[in-house]
């Protein structure tokens, strides 16, 4: 195949020898629904390289990202119903149709009125049934934290949200309150449903906050076992065990590896 070919044919020509065949046994064995998890396995580990610095792996996580797209785009033109560019060319057209302010003559004040129009958009686009919830287009799949941010912003963008962040925070102490009322009635099935009212509350909080959700809890994840980690290293050094340890002992170390992290002097026991 040759190598002056552009990249994006040269990729599609590439997976069209693979399909083939004589082609690759694993890759002809392949069907839409045996690469579900390596799109969601491959989107996951391109998150995780857009978190770093290094350039040549975002690119090849990309690549595999892209990847996923080629390989559902083969299988569809085998079958007869579309073809990569046909994939393309409905992305620019959308693109162009959901962007007025740009290609059009429509004025906007900023991104909010962007969103809005978008949404207003959608809803008008051939194809879109009548009765087409706002909250359509949601991944079901999706993890919690990320959905509840997702499912807040586009209510918001039909009108359906707090004024300014002061009503989402009172509405955390709320549900903090109603959370902790189902506790000291002791009803577990109570207790769980304001549980997720209130991270529900807090995660549109966040939104008010321009704070992803879900980056933010990842974050802590990441700090709360990199310290944790640290603790367990630091006990292993004066050779005993966590479980050897009171819980006094493990927050006094757990302390210092957050104070040295932050540059600070640990708090007094």
């Amino acid at each position: 195949m040759s190598e002056k070919l552009d990249g994006v044919e040269r990729l599609i020509g590439v997976m069209r020898r693979l399909r083939a065949p004589g082609g690759c046994p694993w890759d002809r064995e392949q069907t839409l629904h045996s690469l579900k998890p390596c799109l969601l396995e491959e989107t996951y580990e391109l998150l995780e390289a857009m978190d770093g610095d290094d350039l040549a792996l975002h690119v090849e996580e990309l690549g595999d990202v892209l990847l996923q797209v080629v390989f559902q785009c083969a299988i569809r033109e085998e079958e007869g119903r579309f073809t990569f560019d046909k994939v393309a060319a409905a992305l620019a057209d959308k693109l162009v149709r959901r962007h007025p302010h740009v290609f059009g003559e429509t004025t906007v004040a900023g991104s909010g009125e962007v969103l809005r129009n978008w949404e207003a958009i959608k809803q008008t686009e051939k194809g879109k049934r009548p009765d087409r919830s706002a909250l359509d287009g949601v991944p079901a799949t999706l993890p919690a934290l990320l959905k509840a941010q997702r499912m807040q912003a586009k209510a918001s963008r039909v009108g359906f949200d707090w004024p300014d962040a002061a009503g989402a925070a009172d509405k955390v102490a709320e549900e903090f309150g109603e959370l902790r009322a189902a506790v000291e009635a002791g009803d577990k099935r109570a207790s769980a449903e304001e549980a997720g009212d209130l991270f529900f509350s807090l995660v549109n909080y966040c939104r008010f906050l321009d704070v992803d959700a879900e980056e933010a809890l990842e974050g802590t994840n990441k700090k709360f076992a990199r310290r944790f980690r640290e603790v367990e290293r630091r006990v292993r050094e004066t050779g005993k065990s966590l479980k050897d340890c009171t819980l006094r002992e493990l927050d006094a170390v757990w302390n210092a590896v957050k104070a040295e992290e932050r540059g600070t002097a640990p708090a007094e026991a």
